[in-house]
C-alpha cells in the first residue's frame, strides 16, 4: 500500500516533465518554431471556459419561500452563497473544408452545496447536406428560449418560476436530431429545428423511474436582420408531449366537485394505475434586438407557454422519482391545466458598459382555480395550486469582458386565498447583489 503514493508522484512528475519536453521542443524564437506553435494554436480542439457567480441576498421575511436561488432556512432572512461555480470543457473536430465533424462537452457545476454533472454530451454532424447532427448524454432540453439562455449571459439572476419548475435543471439525458444548415448561401440557414426523446424528469432524480418517454421539439428562427438600422429579431415554437406513469389507481383531475365548486376529483379506476398521466407543453417566444449606434442597444423579449402538467399535492414540479410517502406508501398523481409567460426589457444607458433590466413573469399553476377557490373545503387544493407574479428589475454593470455586477430586485406577489399561510400576499421580496467572474 505504501508504493501507491510513490508511483502517483512518479507518475504527476513524469505528466510535467511530458508537458516540459512538449514546451521546450517548440522553439518561439525561430521561424520554424512560431509556425509550429501557429499551427497548433489553429488545430487546437479543446477550449476550457467556466464563471463563478459569489451573492449576497436580503429576503422579506425568515426562511422565505423562493425561486432565486433556493428557500431560506427558518431562522435566516439574508446570506451569503456562491450561485454557481462552473468549469466547461468543449472538444470540437472539423473536416478539411471547414464543417464540424464531432462535438463533446463537459461542464460541472461546484458550489458550497456539492459538485454536480450538469453537460455530458457528443454531437456528431454529417458531411453530405451539412444540415444534419445527432446529439446525446446530458444537455439542455430544446423548450423554449430562456431554458437555453446560459446563466452566464443572462441579466436576470435567475430564469422564471415557470421556467425553473417546468424544466428544472433545465437538462435531461435523452438523444436529439437537429436541422440546422451549416453553409451561408443554403436557403433555410435562418431555421433551425431540434426534435428529441428525453427521460422526462430531467435532473432531479438519479435515473428514470418508467418506460416513457419524452417527445420535445422547437422550430427557431435564428436572429434575422430586419432592415438597414440592423433591428433585429429571432423566435420560436415549441412542443413537448410526454408523461409519466401512475403508480396507483388514484388520480386527481382539476375540474368541478360537489355543489359546483372548482377544485379537483378523483378518478379510482382500477385501470388506472400503470396508465400514462399527461404532461403536455406549447409555447412560443420572441426576442428583438435595437441598436443604439455605439451606445448599445434596446431589447424586448416574451414567451408563453401553457398546457397539462402531471405533478403531486405538494408541488406541481415534474417528481423526479415515484412519489411516496414518509412510510413508503405510493402518492397519486394530480393533473393541472397551467398557464404562465415572461417579459424582458433592456437598455443600456449610455454605454454598453451600463444596463437597465426590467422583467415580468406569471406562472399560474391551476389556471381552473383562483383567488379564494383554493383552500376551500372539499376542493383538494394546496400551495401548489397558487398564481405568483414577480416583477423584477435590476442593474448591471458590465466592468470588464472577465467580471459583471448585477444588482436585482424581485417583487413576489401571490394570489389572495382561502389556505392558511396564504390569505394575503407572502413577505417574499428578494434582493440579490451578485459578482459574476467569467474566462
Amino acid at each position: 500500500m505504501r508504493r501507491l503514493p510513490v508511483l502517483c508522484l512518479f507518475l504527476l512528475l513524469a505528466g510535467v516533465a511530458r508537458g516540459q519536453f512538449l514546451m521546450d521542443m517548440i522553439d518561439t524564437s525561430t521561424s520554424l518554431g512560431k509556425g509550429m506553435f501557429s499551427m497548433y494554436k489553429k488545430y487546437d480542439a479543446l477550449r476550457f471556459s467556466g464563471y463563478i457567480q459569489p451573492q449576497f441576498q436580503y429576503a422579506g421575511s425568515k426562511g422565505a419561500k423562493n425561486y432565486s436561488g433556493g428557500d431560506f432556512p427558518e431562522a435566516v432572512n439574508n446570506r451569503f452563497m456562491l450561485r454557481r461555480g462552473r468549469i466547461r470543457l468543449d472538444y470540437e473536430r472539423y473536416y478539411d473544408n471547414g464543417m464540424p465533424m464531432v462535438a463533446f462537452a463537459f461542464q460541472f457545476d461546484g458550489t458550497e452545496r456539492g459538485v454536480f454533472a450538469r453537460d455530458f454530451y457528443g454531437r456528431v454532424f454529417e458531411n453530405k447536406w451539412n444540415v444534419f447532427s445527432i446529439s446525446g448524454g446530458m444537455f439542455a432540453r430544446p423548450f423554449g428560449y430562456e431554458v437555453n439562455l446560459a446563466s452566464v449571459d443572462r441579466e436576470s439572476p435567475e430564469r422564471g418560476r415557470m421556467s425553473q419548475i417546468l424544466m428544472r435543471t433545465e437538462r435531461d439525458l435523452g438523444a436529439m436530431v437537429t436541422f440546422e444548415p451549416r453553409r451561408k448561401d443554403h436557403p433555410l440557414r435562418h431555421f433551425r429545428i431540434d426534435a428529441g426523446l428525453f427521460n422526462g424528469q430531467g435532473l432531479a432524480g438519479p435515473s428514470d423511474f418508467d418506460s416513457h418517454k419524452d417527445l420535445i421539439a422547437r422550430i427557431a428562427l435564428k436572429p434575422y436582420t430586419l432592415n438597414t438600422k440592423g433591428w433585429r429579431i429571432s423566435g420560436g415554437i415549441s412542443c413537448l408531449y410526454g408523461g409519466m406513469q401512475q403508480f396507483t389507481r388514484y388520480i386527481y383531475r382539476s375540474g368541478t366537485v360537489v355543489d359546483g365548486k372548482p377544485g379537483f376529483n378523483v378518478d379510482s379506476t382500477l385501470s388506472n394505475e400503470g396508465k400514462i398521466a399527461p404532461r403536455h407543453y406549447y409555447g412560443a417566444d420572441v426576442q428583438l434586438k435595437i441598436p443604439n449606434g455605439k451606445k448599445g442597444f434596446t431589447e424586448f423579449r416574451a414567451e408563453y407557454i401553457r398546457g397539462t402538467q402531471t405533478a403531486t399535492a405538494a408541488t406541481s414540479e415534474t417528481p423526479g422519482a415515484i412519489p411516496e410517502d414518509a412510510a413508503g406508501a405510493k402518492l397519486p398523481l394530480y393533473v393541472r391545466k397551467f398557464d404562465g409567460a415572461y417579459f424582458y426589457f433592456l437598455q443600456h444607458l449610455g454605454s454598453p458598459q451600463h444596463q437597465l433590466g426590467l422583467k415580468y413573469d406569471w406562472y399560474d399553476p391551476n389556471s381552473d382555480i383562483s383567488g379564494h377557490q383554493v383552500g376551500q373545503a372539499g376542493s383538494n387544493t394546496t400551495e401548489a395550486d397558487l398564481r405568483f407574479d414577480t416583477f423584477g428589475a435590476g442593474y448591471l454593470y458590465h466592468i470588464n469582458e472577465h467580471l459583471r455586477l448585477t444588482l436585482w430586485y424581485d417583487l413576489v406577489r401571490n394570489e389572495s386565498t382561502d389556505l392558511q399561510g396564504y390569505t394575503t400576499d407572502v413577505k417574499d421580496d428578494i434582493f440579490t447583489c451578485r459578482l459574476q467572474f467569467r474566462f
